[in-house]
């Protein structure tokens, strides 16, 4: 009998976790790369200061199930649905609800390092080989036998040779570099003009209450060019995000100054997370960049090594779907590998297939921002969405609104439900013309009406 094939990951963050188990199911030899400690290893204090909230919804499910469904099953058990957003107005007296779902369905809040605990529990009872403080610095024979060369928490270098290889280490990916050394990639990074910092709403202090605000909404302070958001931890506390333009945070010159910036702007949250806890955040919290990353190809031409999650495709994470999409990259993955009945051929067609979806969600993200931070206010846009929910209701399932789709409609690809909703949209703008064409022929009927009347 001869031996499993071997496949060495680099990334042990969410989406490389799954990958291993994924592989380690199929009955290949895995052994998964983190240039970081081990988080068991690490204060819990300081892992989650660049960490926003996941909100796991059908796609990344449908990932977990397919790689085991006890394992999404224990994810569930730790999630807080949320029913759709809370909108705080700017005197911190009014909260309004938008439902996310037609039919009361539910994206998921959930800890990022708590997810990421859960995988790696999984993959030390499957026994796959994890090698923390192992930082990749050189990959060599990528289309034969990847061999992969790491540096080791002693400053030694360590190399490992494998079948295959892959990468999702993030946007910043070690692996892609390498990866492209050897191969004609495309490339694109782009920085967005944002900057997040994470914030903590603590419990209520009221253990019977155990939450200060509403668990089950992801809760937002849109103010247009800057915003708010909290999603809820199971232990009532609330993670909370402030994004803004770099220029906005970078002409708040104290901890004084930012205090009273939230008094103007987010009264209600400043009594929420209070005073000190605000001052100690803008003194030490770090504010992180946001970026868009798109690579092409995602395989080596021969189909040994292969780039999934971040490192093809990160993106701004307005529309919750990052760890869901990095999730479906690795479902979408391993059915070609079904297929195909092994890895190379699937690594090869696994980039077109994932492209034009890839593509698509990278761009609904980024124009998620302005949904969140304008339009769920503007009553335009909030006519136009009732009116596109309402025919979601009155026609089932022939008429889907776009998040719908997007977060619970896992077998309608990402590049198919943008094709739908333009064609929905222009049905909802001729019907709009059309609602206001009849009032206005309406007006001016009764206008000549009554100078008909006048005139008799």
């Amino acid at each position: 009998m001869s031996a499993p094939e071997a496949i060495g990951i680099v990334g042990a963050g969410l989406v490389g976790c799954l990958a291993a188990l994924a592989f380690a199911a199929k009955g290949y030899e895995v052994t998964l790369f983190e240039a970081r400690p081990d988080p068991a290893t690490v204060d819990a204090g300081q892992r989650n200061l660049r960490s926003i909230n996941l909100a796991v919804s059908n796609r990344g499910l449908r990932a977990l199930k397919y790689v085991d469904e006890d394992l999404a099953t224990l994810v569930l058990e730790h999630v807080i649905p949320m029913k759709g957003r809370m909108i705080h107005d700017i005197t911190g007296l009014k909260q309004e609800s938008q439902l996310y779902g037609l039919n009361g369905e539910c994206i998921n809040s959930i800890d990022r390092s708590f997810l990421n605990d859960i995988l790696l529990d999984e993959l030390k009872k499957r026994n796959v080989k994890v090698h923390f403080q192992h930082k990749l610095v050189r990959m060599t024979n990528v289309d034969a036998k990847p061999t992969l060369e790491t540096i080791n928490a002693a400053g030694e270098i360590e190399k490992y040779v494998f079948d295959y290889a892959v990468g999702s280490d993030g946007a910043h990916s070690q692996f892609r570099y390498q990866m492209q050394k050897h191969m004609r990639m495309n490339f694109t990074q782009e920085y967005i003009d944002m900057q997040y910092m994470e914030l903590y709403i603590p419990p209520d202090p009221n253990p019977q209450t155990k939450f200060s605000i509403d668990p089950n909404h992801l809760h937002i302070w849109p103010r247009h060019d800057f915003m708010l958001i909290a999603l809820a931890n199971g232990d009532g506390s609330f993670t909370s995000t402030f994004f803004s333009p770099w220029s906005l945070i970078e002409s708040i010159k104290s901890s004084k100054e930012f205090v009273e910036f939230f008094r103007r702007n987010f009264p209600d949250a400043l009594g929420l997370i209070g005073e000190q806890a605000l001052k100690e955040a803008y003194e030490s919290n770090p504010r992180g960049s946001l970026m868009q990353v798109s690579a092409y190809p995602y395989n080596s031409p021969k189909g040994k090594t292969i780039i999934i999650g971040d490192a093809a495709h990160s993106m701004v994470p307005f529309y919750g779907q990052g760890m869901n999409c990095g999730f479906e990259d690795v479902r979408v993955l391993m059915e070609l590998v079904d297929t195909h009945k092994g890895l190379s051929q699937a690594f090869i067609e696994y980039s077109p297939a994932r492209k034009a979806d890839l593509d698509a969600i990278c761009k609904l993200a980024l124009a998620n921002y302005h949904e969140m931070s304008s339009n769920v206010t503007n009553v335009w846009y909030l006519a136009k969405k009732k009116l596109d929910y309402t025919l979601g209701k009155w026609f089932k399932n022939k008429w889907l609104p776009l998040y719908t789709m997007v977060s619970f409609r896992d077998d309608i690809p990402y590049s198919r439900a943008i094709e739908i909703e333009q064609s929905q949209a222009r049905t909802v703008s001729n019907l709009q013309i059309g609602i206001f064409t009849s009032i206005v022929l309406y007006g001016v009927f009764q206008v000549v009406r009554s100078y008909d009347k006048i005139r008799s």
